[in-house]
């Protein structure tokens, strides 16, 4: 079904734009809060990390597009699984992956708070203070039917993207690897996988395209080389910053200062200039990837709703055609979990929800086009060892956020029916 709030006027986006949205929808915000995450995984390995994840990603975004062409309509996973005769199992992903948005917007909001709070010399409370401002703010403007900027957003991740570039760069050509265990114990190379799989979350942005299928010029050509070539990129671009900002501070000040560990890099090599550069930086990308996700979550709660699998006043619009319930029900949970979660908690929890998804995803593309069955399949091996390993983390280090998303997991799909039931 496509989307009915997409019409024939709708200017398409062009190859440039989706490249341009799909590396910005990934790079948006993961990778401000992820390095640190990472390095005090897998020490030396965590430019490895982001290589080996990488790999899933890359497959993800191959079976996305494939399976978008193939289905010829927006809609992503939940379409897909329809596709399928697999209602019910649509619905279950559909809750995971609007839970797994809600976190991920979560994600933004905290990295937005601290990295400018940071600037400013400020603590926690500044942190949650910015961070609730920029959710009421990002919420109004969705709900003004301006969740869709996408000139601005494409302006914001060049400049996200130079920035953070030239930040690896500055690393690498004073190449010094000792950097990389510096103030720390070095990791054999399996300590790669543990960090490869709770960052997920860093690589997720790109299933947002596939909601815009029906607005992109020649997607039946174009999406597959555009989608994958854009994830290849956003691998070699977390390669480069892996390395180059832990090179310039070293591995323990990357821990240390793992909120703000990109600014704090940036300050080393290009002093208090450097601060105000990818602090600015990181308070736009961070932006811009809550209003882009904040706007497709909601409307992909609306089709899912449209559908019969969420309750019928997610799919209730206002006069700009803004699905409000869902804006606000969002940005309300978002904003919660960012006052009052943990960076690793958030970025793991969020990393198991995509994960999953990608699973599902490759799952499907394996199923459904056999023509390019090693693929998926690659991304389904690699992606069931990460997600094994990401379980038993969360079971030693957070106990609580795993119970949380299990629980999620098993209500979406044994008592999402009852609800449903109940509400319509």
């Amino acid at each position: 079904m496509a989307d009915k709030s997409s019409t024939d006027s709708s200017p398409k986006l062009g190859a440039f734009s989706v490249i341009a949205l799909a590396t910005g929808g990934m790079v948006g915000g993961g990778i401000y809060v992820a390095l640190g995450v990472v390095v005090q995984a897998s020490a030396q390995w965590a430019w490895l990390a982001f290589a080996i994840a990488g790999i899933v990603a890359v497959t993800s975004a191959h079976s996305y597009s494939r399976l978008s062409v193939h289905a010829g309509r927006s809609g992503g996973a939940f379409e897909f699984l329809e596709e399928m005769d697999r209602e019910g199992l649509a619905g279950t992903l559909s809750w995971l992956l609007l839970a797994g948005y809600v976190l991920t917007i979560a994600l933004y909001a905290y990295a937005f708070g601290q990295y400018v709070s940071h600037a400013f010399g400020g603590g926690g409370l500044m942190m949650r203070g910015l961070a609730v401002a920029a959710m009421v703010g990002l919420t109004g403007l969705n709900l003004l039917g301006l969740g869709k900027m996408t000139k601005v957003e494409i302006v914001i991740v060049i400049v996200n993207l130079v920035a953070l570039v030239a930040l690896g760069v500055s690393g690498l050509v004073n190449w010094e690897p000792s950097q990389l265990t510096a103030g720390i114990e070095s990791k054999p190379i399996s300590a790669s996988l543990i960090g490869a799989a709770a960052i997920f979350v860093s690589y997720e942005g790109f299933q947002l395209l596939t909601y815009e299928y029906e607005e992109i010029k020649h997607a039946k050509t174009r999406f597959v080389p555009l989608l994958v070539g854009s994830a290849i990129a956003v691998v070699l671009i977390y390669i480069i910053v892996a390395l180059g900002a832990t090179m310039l501070m070293g591995a323990d000040k990357t821990i240390a200062s793992k909120d703000v560990s990109l600014a704090v890099a940036a300050k080393d090599a290009w002093g208090p200039l450097g601060l105000i550069v990818l602090t600015v930086a990181a308070a736009f990308a961070t932006s811009a990837a809550i209003n882009s996700t904040l706007f497709s979550s909601a409307k992909l709660a609306k089709r899912v709703a449209e559908d019969g699998e969420l309750p019928s006043w997610f799919s209730k619009t206002n006069e700009s055609g803004t699905p409000y319930a869902a804006i606000v029900g969002f940005g309300v949970l978002a904003t919660t979990l960012a006052v009052t979660g943990s960076l690793s908690q958030l970025v793991e929890a969020a990393s198991l929800v995509f994960l999953a998804t990608f699973l599902t995803v490759n799952y499907i593309c394996l199923r459904t086009i056999k023509s390019v069955w090693l693929v998926p399949l690659t991304g389904l091996i690699i992606g069931a060892v990460l997600g094994g390993l990401l379980v038993w983390r969360l079971a030693s280090n957070a106990p609580i956020s795993l119970s949380v998303v299990i629980v999620y997991a098993i209500a979406a799909y044994f008592v999402r029916p009852m609800i449903l039931k109940r509400l319509t």
